[in-house]
This record gives C-alpha cells, sequence and structure tokens, in this order.
C-alpha cells in the first residue's frame, strides 16, 4: 500500500538543495505574462501590508504568511516528480533566479541564500534544482547571467525566458528598494505550500484526479451565478437566465477555440474593476485593500457586498444584469481578444498594446462602454481607449519609466473611473485633454530629468519597446509612401525567419576611435535607437561585422526605413519624396554615418514618432 503525506512547506524547505523532475508526459510551461504579473503584484502587496519602514530583518517572522496552494510529488528512485505543480514551481524559481541576479549586485550575502533554493552542489555533483534536463540551457543562462536566443527552442524554454523577461520589466527590486532583504526572508520563510508526497504514480494521478475532478469546490464564478439566481422565483425566467449564463461562460472560456478554465474570472474582474470599482488602496504600508484590489481576489464576495453599486440584489435587478449587461459586456471583451491577438481594421491600437504587453488593457477597454451603445460606437469606443493607452505607454518607455502591473495599476484605476460610460465625443475630449498635460514626452519629462527618445538605447528594460517602435516607425514610413501596412508581420516571431534589430555599426570599437574617447561611450551610442533597423534575421546575419559603408547599399533591398540611409532609395521613389515633402521629414542618405549623422538620425526618428503617436488621431475615431 503507498503512502500519502500531505505537509506544509514554505518555499525555503520546499526548494533548498531539493530537485524536482517532471515525467515525458507532463504538459509544457505555459504561464503567460498576465500570470506572473499577479504572482508577482499579489507577493508584493501581501509583503508591503505587514513590512514599516525602518524594520529589523528579524521582525520578519512576524509577518503575516501566504499560502500558494498544493503541489502533488510522486517519489520514485530517489527523484521527487512533479505530478501537479510544475507552473508555480517553475515560476517561482525564475522569481527567485531574478532575485539572485539582483542580490548579486545590492546585497552578497543574501544572494547566497537564495543560491541554496535555485542550484546546489552534492559533493561536486552541481544541479539546479529544477531538474528537467532539456531546459537546462535555459536555467543556466538566466542563472549565470549569460546571453541567450530562444528562437527555435521548444515551447517550454522560450515561455521560461520570456517570462523571466517579464519578471526583470516588472523590476520588483526597485519597489522593494532598501525592503530587498526582507522580501527574500519573507519569500523564503513567510510563503509555503501543501506538498502532496506519495510513492505511487498511480496514487499521485488519483489524488491529482480528485482535487481536480471530484468534489471540486464551486469557482467564484460558480459563486456568482448561484448569489444572481437565487431571488428568482419564477423557473422559466431562472432556467432561461441559467442557460444563457452558461453560454456566455462556453463563449469566453473556449473563446478562438482555445480553452482556458479561468478566463471567465478574468472578466469578471476586469468588468467590474472598469465600471464599478470606486476605491483603490492608498500607497502606504499599513493601507488596507479597497475596491480594487477586492475585484482581483474575491469578485464574487465583492460583488455581493457592493450590489447597489453594481443594481444587483432582487429578480429585477438580476435579471437585466443576466440578460442584458452580461451579454454585452463579454461581447465587447472577446471583441478585445480578438483585436489583440489579430491586427483587425479599426482596431489596429488594441494589437499594439497587446504586442506591448500592457495587461491592464482589456480592464480600461471596458470602462467607456455603455450597454446601450452600438456596435460601431463600442469598436470606436475601444479603439480611440487604446490609442490613448498606447501614446501614454510608449511616452513612459522611452523614458525609462516602469508600466507594469503593479506600478500602472493606480493610473488605469483612475482612468477607468474619469472614462467611466462617457459618450464618445467626451471620451475623445478627455483623453485628449490627459495627453496634453501629460508630464511625458517624446522630448522628455522636465519634472523627472528625463531626455526622451533622443537618449533611448537599447537594454534589458528597453529591448521589447525599441522593436516594437521600429515596427511601427517603419510601418508608417512605409503606409505613408504608398506601401501596405507589415506592422503584424514586421513583429511576428513564429515567422520561419522573423525580424530582427540591426545594428548600424559592427560591434568594433577600433573602427571609430577617432571618434569617442573609449569603449563604454562608443557602445552607448551604438545601441541608441537612432543607430538602429529592423530586418530579416537571415540578413542580419549575412551582413556579420561589415562596417556601414559596406552594407549599406544592401539597405535598398529591405523596408523603406532601413533603405532611406542609401542614396540609391530616393532614385524613382516619387511617394516617398511627397511623403517627406508633406511631412517636412529630414531624411538623408549617407556614404558613412558618424556621431554626426547618427544625431540627424535622432532628430528624425523624434519627428516620426511625434507623428506616429500624435494625440490628434485620437479625433480620427468620431
Amino acid at each position: 500500500m503507498s503512502t500519502i503525506v500531505p505537509n506544509y512547506r514554505t518555499i525555503k524547505v520546499l526548494l533548498d538543495k531539493s530537485s524536482f523532475s517532471i515525467d515525458e508526459y507532463q504538459r509544457e510551461y505555459k504561464w503567460g505574462r498576465k500570470n506572473i504579473e499577479e504572482l508577482v503584484s499579489d507577493l508584493r502587496e501581501k509583503f508591503f501590508s505587514s513590512y514599516r519602514e525602518g524594520d529589523d530583518p528579524s521582525a520578519v517572522s512576524q509577518y503575516d504568511d501566504y499560502f500558494l496552494g498544493s503541489i502533488i510529488v510522486s517519489n520514485r528512485n530517489n527523484t521527487s516528480y512533479l505530478v501537479d505543480g510544475q507552473q508555480r514551481i517553475t515560476s517561482l524559481t525564475l522569481l527567485l533566479i531574478y532575485l539572485y541576479r539582483v542580490a548579486l549586485d545590492k546585497a552578497s550575502w543574501m544572494a547566497s541564500n537564495l543560491q541554496g533554493m535555485i542550484y546546489s552542489d552534492n559533493y561536486g555533483n552541481p544541479a539546479f534544482n529544477l531538474d528537467i534536463p532539456e531546459r537546462l540551457s535555459v536555467v543556466e543562462a538566466l542563472f549565470y547571467g549569460d546571453d541567450f536566443n530562444p528562437d527555435g527552442k521548444d515551447e517550454s524554454i522560450q515561455t521560461m525566458y520570456e517570462r523571466y523577461q517579464d519578471i526583470a520589466e516588472i523590476d520588483l527590486a526597485s519597489d522593494l528598494g532598501e525592503a530587498l532583504p526582507h522580501f527574500c526572508y519573507w519569500l523564503m520563510n513567510r510563503v509555503g505550500l501543501i506538498e502532496i508526497g506519495t510513492d505511487s504514480d498511480a496514487s499521485a494521478r488519483t489524488i491529482f484526479e480528485t482535487m481536480n475532478d471530484r468534489g471540486k469546490p464551486l469557482s467564484p464564478v460558480d459563486m456568482l451565478k448561484a448569489y444572481l439566481l437565487a431571488p428568482i422565483d419564477e423557473r422559466e425566467h431562472r432556467r432561461a437566465a441559467n442557460q444563457l449564463w452558461k453560454r456566455e461562460m462556453l463563449a469566453l472560456t473556449s473563446w478562438a477555440g482555445e480553452h482556458e478554465a479561468d478566463r471567465d474570472a478574468t472578466f469578471f474582474k476586469a468588468w467590474f474593476r472598469a465600471q464599478y470599482a470606486d476605491s483603490i488602496r492608498e500607497r502606504r504600508a499599513d493601507s488596507t485593500n479597497r475596491d480594487w484590489e477586492l475585484v482581483g481576489t474575491a469578485f464574487h464576495r465583492w460583488a455581493r457586498d457592493k450590489r447597489a453599486t453594481i443594481g444587483i440584489g432582487n429578480q429585477k435587478e438580476n435579471l437585466h444584469f443576466i440578460n442584458g449587461r452580461l451579454p454585452f459586456y463579454s461581447r465587447a471583451y472577446r471583441r478585445i481578444l480578438d483585436a489583440s491577438e489579430q491586427y483587425l481594421p479599426g482596431l489596429e491600437p488594441v494589437f499594439y498594446n497587446a504586442h506591448n504587453a500592457f495587461t491592464w488593457q482589456n480592464t480600461v477597454l471596458l470602462a467607456p462602454l455603455h450597454e446601450n451603445d452600438s456596435d460601431d460606437v463600442v469598436d470606436r469606443k475601444i479603439a480611440v481607449t487604446a490609442r490613448y493607452l498606447d501614446i501614454w505607454l510608449m511616452r513612459r518607455v522611452v523614458n525609462y519609466t516602469r508600466v507594469s502591473y503593479s506600478s500602472s495599476s493606480y493610473a488605469m484605476y483612475l482612468l477607468c473611473k474619469e472614462a467611466r460610460q462617457l459618450p464618445l465625443p467626451e471620451l475623445v475630449e478627455l483623453l485628449i485633454k490627459r495627453l496634453n498635460e501629460d508630464d511625458f514626452s517624446f522630448e522628455g519629462s522636465t519634472s523627472r530629468d528625463r531626455h526622451g527618445i533622443e537618449d533611448l538605447r537599447l537594454n534589458q528594460f528597453s529591448k521589447r519597446y525599441i522593436y516594437h517602435l521600429l515596427a511601427r516607425v517603419t510601418a508608417y514610413v512605409e503606409v505613408e509612401s504608398g506601401g501596405s501596412d507589415r506592422f503584424a508581420e514586421y513583429v511576428d516571431r513564429t515567422l520561419p525567419n522573423p525580424y530582427d534589430i540591426e545594428h548600424l555599426w559592427a560591434n568594433h570599437f577600433s573602427r571609430h576611435r577617432d571618434q569617442f574617447d573609449d569603449s563604454e561611450e562608443f557602445r552607448s551610442w551604438r545601441d541608441n535607437a537612432a543607430g538602429l533597423v529592423l530586418i530579416p534575421a537571415d540578413v542580419n546575419r549575412s551582413y556579420g561585422a561589415k562596417p556601414f559603408e559596406e552594407k549599406v547599399i544592401h539597405y535598398t533591398k529591405q523596408n523603406l526605413y532601413a533603405a532611406s540611409l542609401a542614396k540609391e532609395t530616393y532614385q524613382h521613389a516619387p511617394q516617398f519624396q511627397a511623403f517627406q515633402k508633406r511631412e517636412n521629414l529630414d531624411f538623408e542618405p549617407y556614404s558613412v554615418f558618424g556621431k554626426e549623422e547618427q544625431l540627424q538620425r535622432r532628430q528624425l526618428l523624434k519627428e516620426l514618432a511625434l507623428r506616429v503617436w500624435a494625440p490628434e488621431q485620437l479625433r480620427d475615431h468620431l
């Protein structure tokens, strides 16, 4: 008879000098950016609910703990196999690697504590605690801080690499500041889960099936439905409402043929925040959760407590909620999901924000909608609000300002409240006014000592946004010169030969000693956004380390923004020349490309960005 032993484990007890494997039949690592952002945000907020500035690290032992659920482990042949829990354990490992890398620079003594939960040395046999051989390459690269190219690798490897980049962009360390060691101690010792261990695979699978099928507790969506149906006394009305509810939930969870069990819950969180949340937690350590946060943790209970605000509670109100508002907002939400995945005419800004992985978009786009809006008005409201978010976001990232889930939460709450159910003309005026009063611009931010797009350079934070910016600018130049809009192609990483960022200068400081004092100054200029273009990956590789003077002629075969560097492009290009004249843009061809030429290109890039992200475009949606 197999033994089944449940134990509560802190993260430190679970992972320190331990290792976990998975069987071949296990699914791939699937977590998306939304999952990572919610995990980090939940951990951060739980930690700050206890932390007080000036706390001694020993005070962490009295902080509130945090429960991460359960995992199922099958122990055989001296190896622990994760039957259920690889998504969380993998995500925790990525977070620990991030904290370890940060601690190496800021608190090396903490790095040694974290290392044991990621990597262990067993009598000269080093091993990562996530013991999955086919994923070792990405874990090693992230742990050691080495360069890594995930293109063409297995799905899990690509996803792990992408989620680590998301964690780095969230930049939890900046939020923590001096509290970084306290958070690490808290994560290790006050965050935990239930490990259900067995020595039999059959028992492990039975436990998994029992926990996920038989006796499965009601979900928050189920409990909200039960609350709404309870006051409906008339049997036919209740039956019809129940059927409609089930149809809408099925449409959400099986959207686009891809089943996602919690998409219905995600929809309710977005809807309730967008339309009804009237308060948010104050931004100080001892504050308590309010509407915005409570919707995220228990929307079904929040809805019951806020029934007067939502307009539910009796038979008439609940029937209108289910039969009227639910289908409208569910349909609008799916429309947003469609536009996030497909480059739909008229809804391109939604696709832009989705490509930039701006998680709050789906919530904010529901805020201005009213159930009496026509389909055309819904599309226009979604598009203009998405365009506002696009400009708001890009203005910040070119100034190296975070737009992560937690750092932008308060701003999105305020936007939802202001935009809520506004008629389209009033919505447009509100959004333009907000942009005109914004402290951030592509030219910089005086109050924050930022220098804008002319000072934008490649680094871990900016790379994804520079890639997006180059794709947008490139598409804009081509469309305005009579070509087609190829933005979706430029950012499609699934293509056999996707587009890459190309440096105009090869990484050879020796060629530029006459212009730069040292290699560090050279690298800073080389990585400037004005010294970059997008070209197909195979073309990028074929150029190798060629100097600009040798490869500029080959740019003529590429997109027009890259080709504009070569004088041959300006021959027999009447639409391109007309575009330059119409927009008063100083495109210049170059036979050599040095400091002076890059400064000219910086000014051009800024002028293009000011047109691509012009606030006046919002009026086009009226």
